[in-house]
């Protein structure tokens, strides 16, 4: 990143006397905040302490976010006069006191009192991609911007310290990352590809604080100040392979869209948004000396709920509760948005590795299976043949009883083949290239660029050509975290084999799963799914196929199998309410308003896409008469029955796209991409507005605890 322009720290020269235009395309990376009666001041500057900004704040009006950025760049000894000029003029107040160092502002948010800064405290790096250092939170920092002697008559004071805690519950300092000068919210090819930069970054679907900054982003029309926090999992480490080195990284983004907990975010919703959507990216790169070309490669895979509306009602008898159907999207309009969204994000073809059971003696899974494939027959039809959704159903759970090894081979194959049809990104990365987040770059179309490089020599060997990849694996079992995480792996363990074979690391394009290698990346993806489900589902990831391949004592595997469906039906029935109002507060979902129901006074949150007040009034008027479901638009009378599973054997299922050695074993179609519309209004509204009817769990029945001699929950404590 070019940080060391502008005017010098050490000698003052004839510019330092003119007004400087601010850098508006250099991040600042270190900040200090100070405090006055009347007001906040936040000091920030770059890496290269060259630039320096005064960004102030008011503190007397409450009711409103009032921020103001000083136009001036100044030098270090400028803003040291500045500030001492600040403390001379408020000395009959106090003056102007520190407060804290800090990196990056994580938003601002209002409940029923003032407003409150988030501040990100102390940070450590995790890794770094192209040279842009990828940082973790250590420890954050909520401040209340009012000044203590300006008292507010807030009769809701209670609710406010309880809002407080509940957006507290979401930690930054878990699986939450970001950088300064690297997108991280979006894949390396779209990084290399699209210079997109600014406000339109925070808008995306991985930028978990977008509505916590959208204050001040809106104030000041630049995200100079704020930093955008991606949510899921990061992980780096080096290595290397016949003497080469490399770096291997495993990056996970969930999606802002439709977040929650396990059983309260089923399905799709009506905008074509899955629960549980992560997007999984593979990085591979050469470890060499800062400053010289590089060869880079990454591959992206996606997972999410089956998008179809259903649900499962959280039980505290029944540790597997019935999936419920519903069949009122009879033109599939939800599923058909979630397909055209997955193509214009990521291109064609889309795969779908369908993993859920085909066969059971009481059907659950076997009911989505068969539903599933139903959509995507319906939606191909309008489809031309090169366009179609292609579709794979295989049945983990029956393969993995025979023999772990198996399995994984057999997925194995399956990952291979869909990597042929995708492909992988891969280029060669020169200097200049490395900086592309900075705006310097005045090529519209950074892939000639790509290709041009490729033209070039590096070292001894001539550097190929770029590859880039189209469309995308997507997969997904029932609550996509155990047997979808195998998958990836076994996906992950094919790209890689293709991604070292470019780098000119290995000389074949497989790795051998009895490879070193593929057991060092097994560790990444388990320690990948051990994160993901504890966010999604409340424990670590099934790794039974995991533990079996690598010979653990199967007592000790059935043991922790255990252990882990005992602490995951914990937290679904007595944790994730509380869990999911904290996400909803923290995304804006649900936004406190005088007079109207507290968050924790409303059975569902299905309501919080409404944004009309009536629309809760009328949630509290009828509740009592619904039933509750955990998808948006399967809402159940109690007169209405869970749909029994057709005769599978019975379905003719399209023909299939695999190679002829896979017939019999999946179903396949091909995917494309027409322009994103909307769905029904009549059948997105009616959903809708008994969707706000359903009822939530609520954790309240003591005794449960006692049963289970299990600890109860925090929030017990301060319940006021």
């Amino acid at each position: 990143m070019a940080e060391n322009g502008g005017p010098s720290t050490s000698r003052m020269t004839i510019n330092d006397e003119l007004p400087r235009r601010p850098p508006m395309d250099l991040p600042m990376q270190k900040f200090r905040l100070y405090e006055t009666r009347s007001k906040f001041y936040m000091i920030g500057r770059d890496k290269s302490r060259t630039y320096w900004r005064v960004l102030k704040i008011d503190r007397l009006d409450s009711s409103e976010l009032s921020i103001r950025e000083d136009s001036t760049t100044y030098t270090e000894r400028e803003c040291s006069d500045l500030l001492r000029r600040i403390n001379e003029g408020n000395k009959a107040t106090g003056g102007l006191k520190f407060i804290t160092i800090c990196y990056g502002i994580v938003g601002f948010v209002k409940f029923l009192g003032p407003y409150y800064m988030l501040l990100i405290t102390k940070r450590r790096t995790i890794g770094s991609i192209c040279g842009q250092n990828v940082y973790a939170v250590s420890k954050s920092e909520m401040i209340p911007i009012q000044n203590s002697s300006v008292h507010a008559d807030t009769v809701d004071s209670r609710n406010e310290i309880r809002y407080k805690k509940l957006l507290c519950m979401v930690d930054l300092t878990k699986d939450f990352y970001f950088s300064y000068s690297y997108h991280v919210m979006r894949s390396l090819q779209r990084n290399l590809c699209d210079k997109a930069k600014g406000q339109v970054l925070y808008e995306t679907m991985f930028v978990w604080n977008e509505f916590l900054t959208r204050g001040i982003r809106n104030h000041l029309q630049n995200t100079q100040w704020t930093v955008a926090l991606v949510y899921g999992f990061f992980k780096q480490e080096s290595l290397s392979v016949a003497g080469r080195d490399f770096k291997l990284t495993l990056i996970a983004r969930r999606s802002r869209h439709y977040a929650g907990t396990r059983y309260l975010k089923r399905g799709v919703n009506e905008k074509g948004r899955v629960a549980n959507d992560v997007e999984t990216e593979q990085i591979v790169f050469e470890d060499v000396p800062e400053g010289l070309p590089v060869q880079i490669s990454s591959v992206v895979q996606n997972r999410g709920s089956i998008p179809l509306f259903w649900s499962q009602e959280t039980s505290r008898l029944n540790i597997k509760p019935d999936i419920i159907l519903s069949r009122k999207d009879q033109n599939y309009e939800a599923t058909r948005l979630h397909f055209e969204n997955l193509s214009k994000r990521y291109g064609n073809p889309i795969i779908i590795l369908n993993l859920i059971k085909t066969q059971e003696k009481r059907p659950r899974e076997s009911i989505l299976r068969t539903e599933f494939a139903n959509a995507i027959s319906y939606i191909n039809k309008d489809l031309s043949e090169e366009n179609r959704l292609r579709f794979l159903h295989w049945d983990l759970h029956k393969h993995a009883r025979r023999k772990a090894t198996n399995a994984l081979l057999l997925l194995g194959k399956v990952a291979a083949y869909a990597l042929t049809l995708t492909g992988f990104f891969y280029c060669h990365v020169t200097p200049t290239l490395k900086h592309f987040n900075n705006g310097h770059e005045d090529t519209n179309n950074l892939e000639s660029k790509l290709k041009e490089v490729g033209n070039v020599a590096n070292g001894n060997h001539s550097t190929k050509q770029p590859m880039f990849q189209n469309g995308v694996l997507r997969t997904n079992c029932i609550d996509c975290l155990d047997r979808t995480n195998v998958a990836q792996f076994a996906y992950g363990l094919a790209a890689l084999g293709c991604q070292l074979h470019a780098l000119g690391v290995l000389d074949s394009s497989k790795i051998d799963l009895e490879a070193p290698l593929a057991d060092h990346l097994m560790g990444f993806y388990e320690n990948m799914g051990d994160t993901l489900a504890h966010q999604y589902g409340g424990s670590a990831a099934h790794n039974k196929i995991f533990s079996e391949r690598r010979g653990q004592w199967k007592a000790a595997t059935q043991s922790q199998e255990f252990f882990r469906t005992l602490q995951r039906y914990y937290s679904n029935a007595y944790m994730d309410a509380q869990k999911q109002d904290a996400i909803n507060v923290f995304l804006g979902h649900f936004q406190p308003q005088h007079g109207k129901p507290a968050l924790w006074e409303l059975d569902s949150d299905q309501h919080l896409s409404a944004g009309t007040n009536w629309m809760v009034d009328f949630c509290f008027l009828f509740r009592s008469f619904f039933k509750r479901s955990l998808s948006d638009g399967n809402i159940l009378r109690h007169s209405c029955h869970p749909v029994s599973a057709p005769n599978l054997k019975g379905n003719n299922f399209p023909k299939t796209a695999l190679p002829d050695q896979w017939q019999g074993a999946a179903n396949c179609y091909s995917g494309s991409s027409p322009e994103i519309s909307s769905c029904n209004a009549n059948l997105a509204f009616s959903r809708f507005a008994i969707s706000l009817l359903d009822l939530q769990l609520k954790p309240y029945h003591v005794f449960s605890y006692r049963l289970l001699s299990l600890p109860k929950p925090p929030y017990f404590e301060h319940k006021v």
